[in-house]
């Protein structure tokens, strides 16, 4: 059975960083990403990573986090990090981590698995 589960979420002040967790079980994946819901918003793409043979990988920002958010991975923990840094109140949603055997982007709208989603709330 596979799962997603975040970790690291939570109250920041503006200017503040979180790092998110994602671990995934019951298989591995090519591509991990993180996406993210505001209140009465549409889930949006927040961030990806892929990998092919070797060590090769790739790393896809939304415009909004270019600069202040990274993404990385741990092959053998079959995890993977989002270090987010210069929060603003904007930032403010649940964050899901997102699983596919195909390369997630910007414009995946159903990644194959869903994580439960963690709480992050940015105050001004």
């Amino acid at each position: 059975q596979v799962q997603l589960v975040e970790s690291g979420g939570g109250l920041v002040t503006t200017g503040g960083s979180l790092r998110l967790s994602c671990a995934a079980s019951g298989r591995t994946f090519s591509s991990m990403g993180w996406f993210r819901q505001a209140p009465g918003k549409e889930r949006e793409f927040v961030s990806a990573i892929s990998w092919s043979s070797g060590s090769a990988y790739y790393a896809y920002y939304a415009d909004s986090v270019k600069g202040r958010f990274t993404i990385s991975r741990d092959n053998a923990k079959n995890t993977v990090y989002l270090q987010m840094n210069s929060l603003a109140p904007e930032d403010t949603a649940v964050y899901y981590c997102a699983a596919d055997s195909r390369r997630i982007v910007a414009g995946t709208k159903t990644p194959a698995y869903w994580g439960q989603g963690t709480q992050v709330t940015v105050s001004s």
